[in-house]
């Protein structure tokens, strides 16, 4: 089964609405089974970019669509639109062949 992401690209208006909000996530990651994969760090643009890249993975497309619309999130959500600037996707990932497979 393929797993489930969100990809977030964020530009942070005010920083302590965004404290507020990476505190509250943190409960519907954990009940959903986010994990971390890109949180930040240095990046180099390849185009338009914002000031932050985040990736999360969940063990389903299903988790990733149900922590965004748990109670758990929607609460933590509105500190991010407050303080921020947030493109977001959810994606479900691909568990298919890859180049250099044997065919």
């Amino acid at each position: 089964m393929a797993k489930g992401y969100w990809i977030a690209r964020v530009d942070v208006k005010d920083p302590s609405l965004y404290d507020e909000y990476r505190k509250r996530n943190a409960i519907a990651f954990a009940k959903f089974g986010g994990r971390f994969i890109v949180r930040g760090g240095p990046f180099e643009g390849m185009g338009t970019s914002r000031s932050h890249n985040v990736v999360l993975e969940f063990p389903s497309i299903e988790a990733a669509k149900a922590c965004y619309a748990s109670p758990e999130y929607q609460d933590a959500k509105q500190y991010l639109l407050r303080g921020c600037e947030v493109d977001l996707v959810v994606i479900e990932g691909y568990d298919g062949p890859q180049p250099g497979d044997p065919t």
